[in-house]
């Protein structure tokens, strides 16, 4: 379970909300991708950043000295956002048309990884979650490279999820208005490789 307090607790539409971790993981590992949120002297950033996990801790890595490293090596706590857009709602109402989705929030610090065989294990989870067995046909980081760059850790302790599946809640009024009502749905799927080099 996902710790929960007035913070992380969600209060619209609260039944749409889940505090399982087995509802969490599969949103962090299918996108990949988050907003990380802080304060740096008293203005909000948010930044978009790959970010995945490994068992029970998400992961994001950037340039080491950057502001974005400094800033969330301070032990200042942080916010990592996660939103997946599926479907527009279209109601018989313009007040009730809606988007179908899955989101998650999370709250916590983060940390560098030191350790460079920790940091190579870490990369390693990422790029054989992309494909499996890459790892071991790529050239793997080198010293200067792991030198270059920060991986930072935040162990996944409070947040949240929020999902919106289904069909368009209507006004009984409204259901007898000839308009079509239900869903426009976004179909992704991952494409046949483009291949920019072929193999020596």
């Amino acid at each position: 379970m996902l710790n929960k307090t007035s913070q992380s607790q969600v209060k619209r539409s609260a039944f749409r909300a889940s505090y399982m971790k087995a509802d969490l993981y599969p949103i962090i590992d299918d996108l990949k991708m988050a907003h990380i949120c802080f304060n740096q002297g008293g203005d909000p950033i948010s930044i978009p950043m790959l970010c995945w996990r490994v068992d029970e801790a998400i992961y994001i890595h950037g340039s080491r000295g950057s502001r974005l490293v400094k800033q969330l090596t301070g032990g200042s706590n942080s916010c990592v956002s996660f939103a997946e857009f599926n479907s527009w709602v279209m109601a018989k109402s313009a007040f009730n048309h809606s988007a179908n989705y899955r989101s998650a929030v999370l709250f916590g610090a983060f940390t560098a990884v030191d350790d460079e065989a920790e940091q190579l294990k870490i990369y390693t989870h990422f790029i054989e979650q992309l494909e499996p067995g890459r790892w071991n046909q790529i050239r793997v980081p080198n010293d200067k490279e792991l030198k270059a760059t920060t991986l930072l850790k935040m162990n996944i302790g409070e947040g949240a999820v929020k999902v919106r599946t289904g069909g368009p809640i209507d006004d009984r009024d409204d259901l007898s208005l000839a308009v079509w009502a239900g869903e426009l749905p976004l179909i992704k799927r991952w494409g046949e490789k483009i291949i920019y080099q072929e193999e020596v």
